[in-house]
């Protein structure tokens, strides 16, 4: 089981850093999968989430592709929501997370199936930092609680409604992943409901990923790039229907 872990941790760690996810939205269903339940699968994605993310916004940043700014505004209220969320997963059947996941997923590809192309160099719009607080804080509890990072509800935001340019747009979705993850890792050690053990494992191993996938997405266009996330939205659904129903 080591291993294995050790390599979904790795596919997972490319994946966050080339798409700019905390990685749950995948490594979730890898785990159910693979015989792990819900609640633990969702405890080690948010382990996960914790490395892939903190590294991969440095990584961001070192590059020049991460613009902290009003982000800053969102993360606080992710945090914020994110702490709310993992305490809450305790006490939601697994079937209603699941079906709520499903959802998620449904909702993030209709909205980045529909935004416009925007250029890496375009003019994003703006928002009333209230607003971004209470966006990061609903989108925070939303995710936590299902074991994402949130950027898969975020980035769509930012794409289809801010019009920002995808690889910005990715960037910044995984800044907000440090916040919202963090927050979940407290609230659900407090808990004790967290396999540290075998999160340590994918999430070590997701490091050596998280640096290829970001390697990768600077030398890919933001056309393909925002194919490339629709397809792999579309993978996410399948896997989780299928655990669902078959």
């Amino acid at each position: 089981m080591f291993i294995e872990l050790a390599l979904v941790g790795i596919v997972i760690g490319a994946m966050s850093g080339f798409f700019g996810i905390g990685g749950g939205m995948i490594l979730v269903p890898v785990l159910l999968a693979i015989g792990f339940d819900i609640k633990d699968a969702i405890g080690i994605s948010i382990i996960q989430m914790v490395f892939s993310s903190v590294y991969g916004s440095y990584l961001n940043w070192k590059k020049g592709s991460l613009i902290a700014g009003e982000g800053i505004f969102v993360g606080i209220g992710g945090f914020i929501g994110g702490y709310i969320g993992g305490s809450l997963t305790h006490y939601i059947s697994d079937a209603i997370l699941q079906g709520l996941f499903l959802g998620l997923l449904l909702f993030a590809l209709f909205r980045l199936f529909f935004s416009t192309h925007n250029e890496d160099d375009s003019q994003a719009k703006t928002l009333h930092k209230g607003l971004l607080f209470a966006i990061g804080a609903v989108i925070g509890v939303f995710s936590i609680t299902l074991g994402v990072g949130g950027s898969i509800m975020l980035t769509p935001i930012l794409v289809g409604l801010l019009h920002y340019p995808i690889k910005k747009a990715v960037s910044a979705g995984l800044f907000f992943v440090v916040f919202s993850s963090m927050a979940g890792m407290i609230s659900r050690l407090s808990t004790g409901t967290i396999d540290f053990g075998n999160g340590l494992v994918v999430a070590s191993a997701s490091l050596v990923g998280v640096f290829l996938g970001i390697r990768l997405k600077d030398h890919v266009t933001s056309k393909n790039h925002k194919t490339a996330l629709l397809v792999l939205y579309v993978l996410a659904l399948g896997m989780l229907v299928k655990k669902m129903w078959f």
